[in-house]
């Protein structure tokens, strides 16, 4: 059994992803490829800041595909730090709230391109503190003609923020989030998929060692890329952080993206099965850290 922890859709086909024959995968969809893999339940990211995406979407959607599957999904709301007056002491408690108090277990995807430190960004930071829901978001390498929060090389702002927040859950994701996993990771790959042996001195083991708030989010290639790249670390890094890692998939087609439908749930699977990992070990990371995460 697994828990996706990261997820979206739409509730009927809209626009098509630009340069491709594919949209969004429906709840329906979703659901015909979850069956083939033992797939439980999911979290719902509302695709609501306007960088990163092809088409706008509203939490109240995602609520929407809930109510017809609740036994399925699990929603989030996506509170961008620009909402209302697009100013930094904005009190954005009123919003996280409501949708709290309406079923949302979290906050996320946030991928609007904006410094992890700008005011705007803490103060989101500040409320989703406030209101104890774990935030997913996307890593930016740069400023404009990308998606994410910006940081540098190193994850510098990140810890910062990390710091001013200590009772925030962070759900960690993107390629410049696992990219670090490797201490030879530079400035010409940390946007990448970099390939071969893990070297010591990640800042992914540095920073989960030092902050238990630290949750990775192991959806898309980037996460199946981290642990799989060098199996033997991938093992040792699921044991060593067993209460720290969540399942996830980050489907968002219903054809183009079915290889991190099954690449993730067959290595794990492959893990429990060579005896690489431990039953608990596996059970923790298919859905224990989601369960105890979101509250569930």
């Amino acid at each position: 059994m697994f828990i996706d922890i990261h997820v979206h859709t739409t509730a009927m086909p809209s626009i098509n992803i630009p340069g491709s024959d594919q949209t969004l995968a429906t709840p329906e969809q979703l659901i015909e490829m979850y069956d083939t893999v033992g797939i439980e339940r999911a979290v719902l990211l509302p695709n609501a800041n306007p960088e990163g995406i092809w088409c706008i979407q509203s939490n109240e959607e995602i609520l929407a595909i809930v109510e017809r599957y609740p036994d399925r999904f699990i929603p989030f709301c996506n509170i961008d730090p620009r909402l209302w007056m697009n100013n930094p002491d904005e009190d954005l408690s009123y919003y996280i709230g409501w949708y709290k108090d309406h079923g949302c277990r979290g906050i996320g995807e946030v991928c609007c391109n904006l410094y992890y430190d700008d005011p705007r960004v803490e103060n989101l930071f500040r409320h989703a503190e406030k209101m104890n829901m774990p935030l997913c978001f996307h890593i930016a390498t740069r400023d404009r003609n990308t998606y994410g929060l910006i940081d540098e090389l190193g994850l510098p702002r990140f810890e910062k923020e990390i710091q001013k927040f200590p009772d925030l859950v962070w759900l960690c994701h993107s390629q410049p989030w696992w990219s670090h996993i490797s201490g030879d990771v530079n400035e010409d790959n940390w946007g990448t998929y970099p390939k071969g042996p893990v070297a010591e001195g990640g800042r992914v083991v540095e920073l989960m060692r030092k902050y238990p708030t630290v949750i990775g989010d192991l959806s898309a290639g980037s996460g199946y890329n981290a642990v799989s790249r060098d199996p033997e670390f991938g093992y040792w890094f699921f044991d060593e952080f067993q209460d720290q890692l969540c399942f996830g998939t980050d489907i968002c087609s219903p054809g183009g993206r079915d290889s991190v439908l099954v690449n993730l749930a067959n290595f794990l699977n492959d893990a429990l099965e060579q005896a690489k990992i431990t039953q608990t070990v596996f059970d923790k990371i298919a859905f224990k850290n989601a369960r105890r995460v979101l509250g569930i």
